[in-house]
């Protein structure tokens, strides 16, 4: 909780019934256990004064559109909670472009953002790069996220 406030402390002054509880509710609904709740939280504690219907709830509709489930969503999350705080226009949907740009169907483009979703944090560069370079040798999905790792 310590690390929490000290990174947030915006947190003491928030509405416990109009903000922070609606946000630690709506995440369980995701699907998140209580641990993965305290996890994404500490991690990214900023998501609890981001607004529910304008931010995140939104996030949440474009991964359910570009096909993942609620499972994997959350999954998603959890790893990476900070990709509830990117812009939608500026930030996420350039980068799936990127990669659909380079032919990976809706399917592979899951798979890659679930496995490793830190991804839509990297600038346009930094994915651009080693998937030019490893979509021109054919590589696989799979490969492209052990890859990625290197780029980061």
């Amino acid at each position: 909780v310590a690390k929490t406030i000290v990174k947030c402390p915006h947190l003491m002054s928030d509405s416990l019934e109009h903000n922070l509880k609606p946000t630690v509710q709506w995440l369980k609904e995701l699907g998140m256990d209580d641990s993965q709740v305290a996890k994404t939280i500490t991690t990214f504690p900023q998501l609890m004064g981001v607004s529910l219907e304008e931010n995140l709830k939104p996030r949440v509709q474009w991964l359910k559109e570009l096909g993942m489930d609620d499972s994997q969503v959350a999954k998603t999350i959890v790893k990476f909670p900070s990709l509830m705080g990117c812009s939608l226009e500026d930030n996420l949907k350039p980068k799936v472009e990127i990669l659909r740009e380079y032919e990976f169907t809706d399917i592979q483009v899951v798979r890659i953002l679930s496995t490793f979703p830190v991804l839509l944090g990297l600038s346009s560069k930094q994915v651009r790069t080693p998937v030019s370079c490893l979509a021109s040798i054919g590589c696989l999905e799979e490969s492209l996220v052990v890859h990625l790792h290197e780029f980061d």
